[in-house]
């Protein structure tokens, strides 16, 4: 698995994932930083240097993945000293990866981080394995509960 920025010809594959509406996704890619996990297949495929290889099918990627390999992602910014972590899709493997993005940001500039994450998903036990804490419930999400998670690297040194 690999982590790129993601691009405008991400959103049909984010926006499954959310079921959210495209052009939802396409505002969140240009309004917040996004990055994409994509399989280790289509890295073989796509190539590191944007040649598809010959590889049959769709290509929509900027770095020539095709559009159906994105396994993850996760959106973040920056508000009042804090990195927020907006949205965030993938299974545990993609997640773990995908936050080592705002965290490692979040490290590098002295702030914490926070997530807001639905209660029955599983999730939960990732971001805590990462070293999120539990710091109260969150705001209501499609009438399901939410769990505020938060990361403070000044609390781990």
């Amino acid at each position: 698995m690999r982590v790129r920025d993601a691009v405008e010809t991400d959103a049909a594959a984010l926006a499954s994932m959310t079921e959210r509406p495209r052009s939802v996704v396409r505002d969140m890619i240009h309004d917040r930083s996004v990055r994409v996990a994509v399989t280790d297949e289509s890295a073989q495929t796509g190539g590191e240097d944007g040649d598809d290889g010959g590889a049959a099918g769709d290509v929509d990627g900027d770095d020539g993945t095709p559009a159906d390999s994105v396994a993850g992602f996760v959106a973040f910014d920056v508000r009042n000293g804090t990195v927020h972590v907006t949205n965030f899709d993938g299974g545990p493997e993609g997640i773990r990866r995908l936050f080592e993005e705002p965290m490692g940001f979040a490290v590098r500039e002295g702030m914490p981080v926070e997530a807001v994450v639905p209660t029955d998903g599983t999730a939960t036990a990732t971001v805590e394995a990462i070293g999120f804490e539990a710091v109260g419930s969150g705001p209501r999400i499609d009438a399901a509960s939410t769990t505020r998670y938060r990361f403070d690297p000044a609390e781990t040194e």
